[in-house]
């Protein structure tokens, strides 16, 4: 027995230290030739297709079917469901899927030519048969949950996240009716794709504006109202639908600037400091002198604009809010005073 020492502990065993020292140098020397693991790289998810139809849809409108050089099994999506497209500008922007999920082979998508908007869909209107297409996704932001009864609302290119509804809930037997809206009806795709039995028409033209009593009518209890367009459109039926139906819509728009307070945005690295206008969003002001900082969707939910915050507090108003030291500058904004970027 060994005594303890003058502590009340026992010494320790010469045996069991030299056991213990030969444990550890066994393994510090199986660590020395053991590999070293391999290094994390992140994962690349953008497809290049190729532009495989260029089809002319109404006016101003095109539809291109973009598939795989190969040919093999393209990612699986849910009516809902869209892609971001990296243009070769560097832009980037998203836009419905309008296929048939049934068809893996290819995707289909519509752009209306907007001259005067940011540039990106006069690039789509320029790309021909053969063009490669950088994207990514599917993703779903706006996804076709069952029902027994629906109530669609397409108001114009809108119409390219319905459609696929509008065939899913005709495919499983489900009470639905569809209303679309738009300037005339050379304005208007793919009208020769809907059955006509549960279509109804609405132009400018022929009608004059729609309200949101000529959109919604008599919507029975427990109805799923889809709504696509323009935000006049979507703010009138959100006002308008009743309590005991369920809205769900997609803005193609970013969505106007309601109860903003201006603010200052101090952009870090370029060494400017803009005032941000209560009418106004950061993105649009960063754009005004960064006119390549990234952006999608401009709604809050895509997330391709989300900036580092540097200090200052953040208003959240973003669907995606990851409650991180980031703000989406599509639509969040400082919540007082300054907020500083790091742009």
């Amino acid at each position: 027995m060994i005594p303890p020492d003058l502590r009340g502990r026992r010494e320790r065993d010469p045996f069991w230290v030299a056991v213990n020292a030969a444990f550890n140098g066994i393994q510090r020397f199986r660590s020395l030739r053991a590999p070293a693991p391999p290094a994390v790289r992140p994962v690349d998810r953008t497809m290049r297709l190729t532009v495989q139809e260029v089809r002319r849809e109404a006016e101003d409108v095109v539809s291109l079917r973009l598939g795989a050089p190969d040919g093999r099994v393209l990612p699986a999506w849910q009516p809902g469901g869209h892609l971001d497209v990296l243009l070769a500008s560097g832009r980037r922007r998203q836009y419905s899927l309008c296929g048939d999920p049934a068809d893996r082979r290819s995707y289909r998508i519509a752009v209306r030519r907007l001259p005067g908007g940011g540039g990106g869909s006069v690039e789509m209107h320029g790309l021909r048969e053969g063009d490669r297409l950088a994207v990514r996704g599917p993703r779903n932001a706006f996804p076709f949950l069952a029902h027994d009864r629906y109530v669609f609302l397409a108001g114009g290119i809108g119409i390219t996240p319905i459609l696929p509804m509008v065939t899913a809930a005709d495919r499983y037997g489900a009470d639905w009716s569809l209303v679309y809206t738009g300037r005339s009806r050379a304005s208007l795709p793919f009208l020769d794709e809907l059955p006509a039995r549960r279509v109804t028409v609405r132009t400018d033209d022929e009608h004059g504006v729609p309200s949101a009593a000529d959109l919604l009518g008599d919507v029975p209890a427990g109805t799923a109202v889809y709504c696509c367009g323009p935000a006049p459109m979507i703010d009138a039926v959100r006002a308008a639908v009743r309590m005991d139906a369920t809205l769900h819509y997609e803005r193609f728009a970013p969505p106007p600037v309601t109860g903003g307070k201006p603010f200052e945005v101090e952009l870090r690295r370029s060494g400017r400091t803009l005032p941000v206008p209560a009418d106004r969003s950061a993105l649009d002001v960063i754009r005004d002198v960064l006119p390549d900082v990234a952006y999608s969707c401009r709604q809050g939910f895509c997330g391709t604009c989300r900036t580092a915050v540097l200090s200052g507090d953040v208003d959240d108003r973003a669907p995606s809010d990851q409650g991180d030291d980031s703000m989406l500058v599509c639509v969040s904004r400082a919540a007082s005073g300054r907020i500083s970027l790091d742009l």
